[in-house]
């Protein structure tokens, strides 16, 4: 068996590429393209992602503070890669077929098609947008499949029926963001506003026709309330997406709301939430507060609504919007052999990017 060059996170701030022997399976790939996702990524870089501190206990679903679920050196990390194959001895996979995977940030694999996601890629999608198929797309997708349950139950036909002529916020316009926001649209949503403090991700939230608010300059949910009327005492969005890991995004999503609406959080806060204020318009509002962790679908969708499907919708998304992604939200493109400078210089916030993407030679 031969080896890989895998990125390890050896410790807190500490990120190698070293060669490790490849894991057996039946359909070996080689990686094209391997994308970073700033938030989960980043948390192992920093040290500050929850399972590097307390244990997971799936079934009673608690953090156990006795002992971490994992620890450094951190091998497998990373969910939005792009390969093709190379060999297979399973028939379902042909070599040279590209697929998007979720194996971590290695140059090499050998998958076993019955334990592991394997997306076919089409040939008339770029390959490099193969990067959001397997896991990140579904992530969005997920987000408004819970904004439709939270209307029609389980009786779910597209992700339209969550967004379709309402008026939608989405606070955070890093990758989840964008591809919400651009996801709400395509779904028929009558208004899109995107709230983010960052200029240069506004300015790519504008260059896709979205209107783009700064918290900064303007109280956004005071403006949107004034302009958006239901009725007597009921302005506001009727569902906000909150896709930034700030509590003060999370504060900004509840204020912008119109009462009894929905928050659908898809953020992930590393370091919690404790600046969140739930005796102010939380609670005088009736706001609900839905997480669309994408471990789970809502309750009751599970066999209508799986994986698969959500990386179909996915793929649909990116035929729509592919060149512009390509064009403004891929910002940097890097040979893996410079990964661990690029990741030490974004722990430190040294650097900017919206979405890295590394590449094996």
């Amino acid at each position: 068996m031969g080896e890989d060059r895998v990125l390890v996170v050896t410790g807190p701030g500490r990120v190698s590429l070293v060669r490790e022997p490849a894991p057996d399976g039946d359909v070996e790939v080689r990686t094209l393209y391997s994308g970073l996702s700033a938030g989960t990524d980043l948390s192992f870089v920093k040290g500050t992602h929850p399972s590097l501190h307390a244990g997971w206990d799936a079934e009673l679903g608690l953090f156990d503070a006795r002992g971490p679920e994992r620890g450094y050196p951190v091998r497998r990390w990373g969910y939005m890669q792009v390969a093709r194959v190379t060999a297979s001895r399973d028939p379902a996979f042909a070599e040279g077929e590209l697929l998007a995977m979720t194996y971590g940030h290695r140059d090499g694999y050998r998958a076993d098609p019955r334990s592991e996601r394997m997306v076919r890629l089409p040939a008339d999608l770029d390959p490099l947008l193969g990067i959001y198929v397997a896991h990140m797309g579904p992530i969005c997708a997920n987000g408004l499949l819970h904004a439709a349950a939270d209307l029609h139950g389980t009786d779910v036909r597209s992700l339209a029926d969550g967004v379709r002529e309402r008026r939608v916020v989405v606070t955070g316009a890093g990758v989840v963001g964008l591809l919400t926001a651009l996801c709400a649209r395509r779904h028929g949503a009558e208004e899109v506003v995107v709230v983010e403090p960052t200029p240069q991700r506004r300015a790519v939230v504008e260059r896709f026709g979205i209107e783009a608010l700064d918290p900064g300059a303007v109280d956004p949910a005071v403006l949107l309330k004034t302009r958006w009327r239901h009725g007597p005492g009921d302005r506001g969005a009727d569902v906000v997406f909150q896709c930034r890991g700030q509590p003060s995004s999370l504060a900004m999503a509840l204020r912008a709301a119109r009462p009894q609406g929905t928050v659908i959080d898809l953020a992930f806060y590393q370091d919690g939430a404790d600046a969140v204020r739930l005796g102010e318009e939380f609670h005088h509002n009736g706001l609900a507060i839905r997480c669309a962790q994408i471990g789970r679908v809502p309750r009751g969708l599970a066999h209508t609504w799986d994986r698969e499907r959500l990386s179909a919708r996915t793929i649909d998304l990116l035929r729509t919007e592919g060149p512009g992604i390509l064009a403004h939200v891929v910002t940097d493109v890097v040979p893996v052999e410079e990964a661990p400078e690029l990741l030490m210089a974004l722990a430190r916030r040294r650097r900017h990017v919206l979405q890295a993407v590394f590449t094996f030679g």
